[in-house]
């Protein structure tokens, strides 16, 4: 069974501020050995130049898997040779985190390298990265988001909505321009009102557009999780970890937070977080699903 994580900034001391492809190459082997097979790594937001970089180390360890996959595959071809499998989970892309962000919801996002939606931008940051671009999360209510998600979903590249501070309204049109997915849903986001749905409204209540759920007990109360899974078509749920540097180097379920009280990330791995809401008296199927086929479909399916 293939077990996917689409949203993970890194994890057991690394992530993806480096410049250096064997920090994301230990990524992958550390939630390889959580028995994670997929990782998306999810590239923090930044100036564009910087951006680029951490692409680029990524890139390299995608290259350097696929080259040591190659050799393992040759040697057990040409000889009785067995190779040890490492367990490394399959780098399989990037998810862009940023930066066509509204800074009111950034989040443990830096703000103030959030830009405004602009096919320049988009063209700069993407050249000669096409092919390893996944996911992009953009805020819908921004000027010139809705051009933009046409254009990125026409290049076969799934729009995901978040750090948004967008109304339900606004998040409809860019369902409808092309966006896919809502990036963990209910966090860094305008809440449920009851006068005003808005962006999470809109992923509870349509049942075409995939959610991202943060299931580590500190990102959503339980009761909203189970919520979710009683309005949204299991489907399209998708369990995450947002998991970041820190995570796997402290106490698990104990909040990771900065001075002003933000969560840094997910504490738990999403083996760890299916573990937990099973434990909980979650439907085992439908949890598993949310780790592996969902993620598949969501976008991995047209590989």
């Amino acid at each position: 069974m293939k077990i996917i994580d689409v949203h993970t900034h890194g994890l057991g001391g690394y992530d993806t501020r480096t410049v250096n492809p064997d920090d994301i190459l230990k990524i992958a082997n550390l939630h390889g050995a959580q028995g994670i097979t997929d990782i998306i790594p999810a590239i923090y937001s930044g100036p564009i130049a910087v951006m680029r970089k951490h692409m680029t180390a990524v890139k390299e360890a995608i290259e350097r898997q696929r080259l040591a996959l190659n050799d393992q595959r040759s040697a057990a071809t040409n000889s009785k040779f067995k190779s040890k499998n490492l367990k490394s989970a399959r780098i399989a892309g990037v998810h862009l985190e940023g930066p066509f962000l509204n800074p009111s919801r950034s989040g443990a996002l830096n703000g103030t390298s959030f830009r405004k939606p602009s096919e320049k931008i988009w063209k700069n940051m993407i050249e000669g990265f096409e092919d390893i671009v996944k996911i992009v999360t953009i805020s819908p209510e921004l000027k010139g988001a809705q051009r933009l998600i046409k254009t990125i979903s026409n290049m076969g590249i799934a729009v995901s909505l978040g750090h948004s501070d967008a109304t339900y309204e606004e998040t409809k049109k860019a369902f409808q321009a092309g966006a896919k997915g809502i990036t963990h849903l209910f966090n860094a986001m305008r809440g449920l009102h009851h006068r005003e749905p808005g962006i999470a409204g809109f992923g509870l209540m349509n049942q075409g557009i995939y959610v991202e759920v943060i299931a580590d007990s500190l990102h959503l109360n339980d009761q909203t999780i189970g919520l979710i899974f009683k309005v949204k078509d299991p489907e399209k749920i998708i369990i995450v970890s947002d998991s970041f540097k820190e995570t796997k180097t402290a106490l698990e379920d104990q909040p990771i937070q900065d001075n002003t009280g933000t969560l840094q990330g997910g504490s738990l791995t999403i083996i760890e977080s299916a573990k937990r809401l099973i434990g909980l008296g979650f439907d085992k199927d439908k949890i598993m699903a949310c780790i592996s086929a969902n993620p598949w479909s969501y976008v991995l399916s047209s590989q």
